[in-house]
């Protein structure tokens, strides 16, 4: 257990800065979004409304970049109450006479840091956007180095063995399991713990625009960073420059379409692994189904007898298998290495057991504060759980079900918190042309949920569809990443309906990044517990 940095009470001067590298300096905001006015933290004269920067450097020593804070309200209904200070980063715009503006960044989770992902940039992004953009990133609230959401690491790890109940008491235990931990977090954390909601973020993010002192941003936001640049449009379209949304988020959805299209995206992807396996020779399963040797591993794991050797010897559940082939489904470059798992894991290798335990460890835990306020998951009965579990492997015959959907359920059962921005369609009216991408095959962001938010966005939605497989286009896709670049810097969109080539692992070829670094694997883990979040 640890406890958790204090939030501040205005109008209190001393702060406590978040940002682990570089020095920091509080910045106190006036006026905001909406006519809403944000007190200043203490007495005097009211604030320019400008972030100040400082020098800080990467942990890579790539690229120069200026670090800052921002004061925003824990409650934006009482701005005058509690607040807590956002950590932002940035890298000026290499050629200062030809900027552009700002350019937000998030790469989703909910838990990823912003921060991270800017600190990056200069290995991860173009240099035309870097040329362009001062690229700025910042940590959501509640995460990394913004008042980090704090929970008991015992209750963490003891509610991770009850994410899939098998009867009415283990459902029941859950739901207890559930609440304590929510109950920890706050009490580790503080009120910010019940204001951890999406709608939250977008208010703090035009804060940050104000305190960037432009009219107008532009946005790239990847994942459940999609969720945020969609939302954001919604209440502040006219505060839009540019918005490019990469595998997209749909946050209409009810609980059950938010399994079955979930469920449906891993089964396809996987379907798309096993394709690629039996056409391309450097695949070590090349000669077997490797959909009949996941059904073949599942049902062994569900009998007790998939067990691998070492000291103690390790017995692999079906959850064990469900969560490594997830994780391997967000970038195809992963699937030679997954399949050499399988066909490990089938032969009972120790090399196997090693795979396991290299994946992460609980974390904690801004991902369900988040997801439980966005989402209204909760269902009646064990009854109602099994029915789902059910229609699902139906559905899904070879991976039978989406880990991390599944999981979102189960953890939001008896969250202690209110659903504080529930499910609705998208209304979005007046923002520029927003570029929308997504891979036709994405376990994590289903080409569903792209094509449906884009319909429901409407006309100032155009869609790039990404023929592939994975997820975050910018970085699996040399055509999906040269549309983003010339939609950020001119604001020219590539036709509606427009497709990319699907690119797929080859022996010897190069990668689609085209020497840019995807940051996403190492932004995993940030955010929910175990293999990491969405994004």
């Amino acid at each position: 257990m640890s406890s958790h940095p204090p939030l501040t009470r205005h109008p209190r001067k001393t702060r406590r800065g978040r940002l682990a590298v570089g020095a920091l300096v509080t910045t106190l905001f006036g006026q905001l979004l909406a006519g809403t006015a944000v007190a200043a933290p203490s007495a005097g004269p009211q604030p320019s409304g400008r972030i100040a920067w400082e020098p800080c450097e990467a942990p890579s020593g790539q690229g120069t970049f200026e670090c800052g804070t921002l004061t925003v309200p824990v409650n934006w209904k009482k701005p005058h109450g509690e607040t807590i200070e956002l950590a932002l980063n940035r890298h000026p715009a290499t050629n200062p006479a030809r900027r552009i503006g700002s350019l937000l960044i998030n790469p989703g989770g909910p838990g990823g840091s912003g921060v991270d992902f800017a600190f990056g940039a200069p290995e991860s992004f173009s240099p035309a956007l870097l040329e362009r953009f001062d690229i700025v990133g910042f940590d959501p609230r509640g995460v990394a180095r913004s008042n980090p959401v704090r929970c008991d690491s015992d209750r963490v790890t003891a509610r991770a063995g009850l994410l899939y109940p098998d009867s009415a008491a283990s459902f029941t235990t859950l739901r207890r399991a559930n609440r304590a931990l929510g109950v920890s977090c706050r009490a580790l954390t503080g009120s910010l713990v019940d204001h951890m909601d999406t709608t939250s973020v977008i208010r703090d993010m035009d804060a940050i625009r104000a305190g960037l002192g432009e009219k107008r941003i532009s946005y790239y936001g990847v994942s459940y960073g999609t969720g945020i640049g969609q939302q954001y449009a919604e209440r502040y379209p006219r505060r839009v420059r540019a918005m490019t949304l990469d595998s997209n988020m749909d946050h209409s959805l009810g609980t059950w379409d938010y399994q079955r299209t979930e469920t449906i995206a891993i089964e396809e992807e996987y379907g798309q692994f096993a394709d690629w396996c039996a056409r391309t020779p450097s695949c070590v399963l090349h000669d077997r189904d490797a959909r009949a040797l996941f059904g073949s591993l599942y049902k062994r794991a569900k009998a007790g007898e998939l067990v691998l050797p070492g000291d103690p010897p390790h017995t692999v559940t079906t959850r064990d298998l469900q969560d490594v082939a997830f994780v391997n489904m967000y970038d195809p470059d992963d699937w030679p290495q997954f399949a050499q798992y399988l066909a490990d894991l089938d032969a009972a290798n120790p090399a196997a057991a090693r795979s396991l335990r290299q994946r992460g460890a609980p974390v904690g835990f801004p991902y369900f504060p988040v997801t439980c306020q966005d989402y209204n998951f909760n269902v009646r009965s064990y009854g109602t759980l099994a029915r789902y579990e059910r229609r699902l492997a139906r559905l899904a015959p070879v991976t039978r079900l989406s880990s991390l959907a599944w999981t979102d359920l189960t953890g939001c059962q008896n969250w202690p918190a209110k659903v504080a921005n529930p499910p609705h369609r998208l209304r979005v009216k007046g923002t520029p042309p927003i570029l929308m991408t997504n891979s036709r095959y994405d376990a994590a962001t289903p080409y569903s949920w792209g094509s449906d938010a884009a319909r429901q966005i409407g006309r100032e939605a155009v869609l790039l569809t990404y023929d592939g497989a994975g997820h975050g286009d910018y970085w699996l896709s040399p055509c999906a990443r040269a549309a983003i670049d010339k939609y950020l810097l001119t604001l020219k969109t590539p036709r509606r309906n427009t497709h990319c080539p699907a690119v797929w692992p080859t022996a010897g070829r190069q990668s689609p990044t085209g020497g840019l670094t995807n940051p996403l694997p190492g932004l995993l883990g940030t955010g929910r517990q175990g293999w990491g979040p969405r994004a």
